[in-house]
This record gives structure tokens, sequence and C-alpha cells, in this order.
């Protein structure tokens, strides 16, 4: 986890000053330091809607995406490098040129790759080390490479003809776990359906396509822009799109009759199967009694004893050496 404190450091430090007037936090951590909400105008996008939730929680102001001017601004770093470099282009493009842009981030998140490359391109006014990451700070005109940084981030049809960005969940390639759990998209899925975490929407578009007696399918996505894209991806009048966080879902006025999921099982570098426990959850909460839920997994993640504890009947549909796919159904929380 990045250092919500290094941000400060510059500041602390008396080698930077931040200006009057509105700034904007990218890709904020839901742990920004207090200090930074006591300034009139200071705007936090944040796409992802957990920590934009906790975000607001503690009184920030937060949007999924921010248009500019601002007079400053702080961008924190992601796991992916187009996404940085993108975000790193905006942040300076939203900014006057005696405007500071303050990038923060772990050396396992390519601070030190994207120094190289920023320095490359422009001038960076000061560098400082702390908790295994970096803060560097710049200001000025935008050099014209970041044109092109910005670019290549933007949304673009991969092979398979869907519109995805870097920084998504598989946006080269549909993965292969997500292929196998479509074969058993059969004549059992109809009435009202769901698809927790819907990323770009592959599953919500195939699903779709193979399902006449679908009524409604709601696609619920953490990640704004991802949702964003499958929008344009999925077409079907039967979908409906909601920017949501699955592990808060309740009951539904009008519960589901299959849910469809390939969970995020990071957030991290490493495995954290609680994401996926907590969409089993999730699905038995918003499943009819007699509901079902389809699930593709990667083979090692432990779900086993969530589905014995959410679901009265679960089994694996197919198995290999990287997935297995699981049907799950009667969710016991629906009893």
């Amino acid at each position: 986890m990045s250092d919500p404190a290094r941000i400060l450091l510059p500041l602390d430090e008396g080698l930077l000053e931040l200006p009057d007037g509105p700034m904007l936090f990218i890709r904020p951590p839901a742990e920004i330091p207090q200090e930074l909400a006591a300034r009139e105008g200071f705007v936090c996008e944040q796409g992802f809607k957990p920590v934009a939730e906790r975000l607001e929680a503690r009184g920030f102001t937060v949007v999924p995406m921010a248009e500019g001017p601002f007079s400053g601004a702080i961008v924190e770093l992601t796991r992916n490098r187009a996404e940085n470099m993108a975000n790193v282009a905006r942040a300076v493009r939203m900014t006057p040129p005696d405007g500071p842009v303050l990038v923060s981030g772990n050396k396992t998140d390519g601070v030190d790759s994207l120094l190289k490359a920023v320095r490359k391109a422009t001038d960076v006014s000061g560098v400082l080390s702390k908790s295994h990451g970096k803060v560097f700070w710049l200001s000025g005109e935008a050099p014209a490479v970041f044109t092109e940084w910005e670019a290549a981030a933007a949304p673009k049809r991969n092979p398979a003809g869907y519109l995805t960005a870097p920084g998504m969940f598989s946006p080269d390639k549909v993965d292969k776990g997500s292929e196998a759990l479509v074969r058993y998209f059969d004549k059992s899925i109809k009435g009202a359906v769901a698809d927790l975490g819907a990323g770009w929407g592959y599953l919500a578009e195939q699903v779709l396509a193979a399902c006449g007696k679908i009524e409604s399918l709601d696609l619920y996505e953490a990640e704004y822009a991802a949702l964003e894209v499958a929008k344009v991806n999925v077409t079907d009048p039967r979908a409906r799109f909601h920017w949501a966080d699955v592990a808060g879902l309740g009951k539904p006025a009008t519960p589901y009759q299959t849910v469809i999921s390939n969970p995020p099982f990071h957030q991290s570098r490493a495995a954290e199967p609680s994401i996926g426990i907590g969409f089993i959850a999730a699905a038995a909460r918003i499943l009819k009694p007699s509901g079902q839920f389809l699930m593709v997994a990667n083979r090692q993640l432990p779900y086993e004893t969530a589905l014995e504890a959410h679901f009265k009947h679960w089994e694996i549909l197919e198995q290999d050496r990287a997935f297995k796919v699981i049907r799950a159904r009667r969710p016991k929380s629906a009893r």
C-alpha cells in the first residue's frame, strides 16, 4: 500500500507551496491526509467506487472523472503504466504553467520508470523518497509527447471488437476464465439477471446474445471507466448499468433469478480471496430462493467454504489447471 503521507513531504520540508484555488487529486487513496480536506475546492477524481465512497464519508468532494481547470494537481500511481502516464499528462493539461503537479507512487507501481519518462519529456522540479517510493513534482507547459500519453490510454477496440482501455481487467483479449463461463449460458438463464463485476461487458454481451428469455440484465461494476465502455459494448436494451461496490449490495426489492460473475481476485499485486468471497455473499443476498449463481474463478482460490456457507447446493461444472466454473443454487440467505 502506498504511504498517504508521502505526498506531503515536499510541503513539510518547505520545498513547495500549494497554490490558492481548486486542487485536483487523481486516483487518491482513501487515507488522504486530512490536511488536504481543509482546502476549499479540493476535488478527488476516483473512479473506484469503494474508495470513492470512503472519501465521500470523510467529507471530500469526489467525482469519477474531472474536468479542469485547477490551480494544481496531485497524481497517485496505479499498477498500470499507460494509465499513470495518461494521468500525469491530464494533470499537467488541466493546470496552468505555474501550477504544480505532484506525483506519488511506490517502486512496485513503477514510479522510477515513470519519473525517468517524465524527465525525458520535461523538467522535473524536485524528487523525494519515502516508504519504498517517491514523490516528484513538475510545472510548466505540457510537452507535445503528453498528448501521445493521453491518446495511448484512451479506449480502443481490442482484437475481439470490444472497446477497452489500459488499467481495465484483460483489456487486450477476452480472458480464458470468462470464455469458459460463457459455455454454460443456457436456457436456465431467464427473467431478471445480474452480472457482478461486469468489467467492460463481455459476459453481459454474451449472456444477452445466448439467452433470449432474459427480461433484464443489471451490470454492477466498481470501476467507472470500465462501466462507461461497457455501455458501448453492450447495446441490448435489456441491459442496465450500475456504478456500485458489489460488496455493499443489499437485498433488492425484486430478487434475481440468475447471477453471473467473474470476480476480481486482487486490488494489489497479491491475491485477495476475500473479494471473491464478498461476491459470493452478495450473490446469495440478491437471488431468489430458487435462484442460481454461475461464476468462474482461478482454480487455487479457496471459495468452497464460502459457497457452502451461502448456498444449499453447489458444484464445479468444469475445472482445468487454471480455472474452475461453479454453479451454486438455492441461496441460504434467501430463506
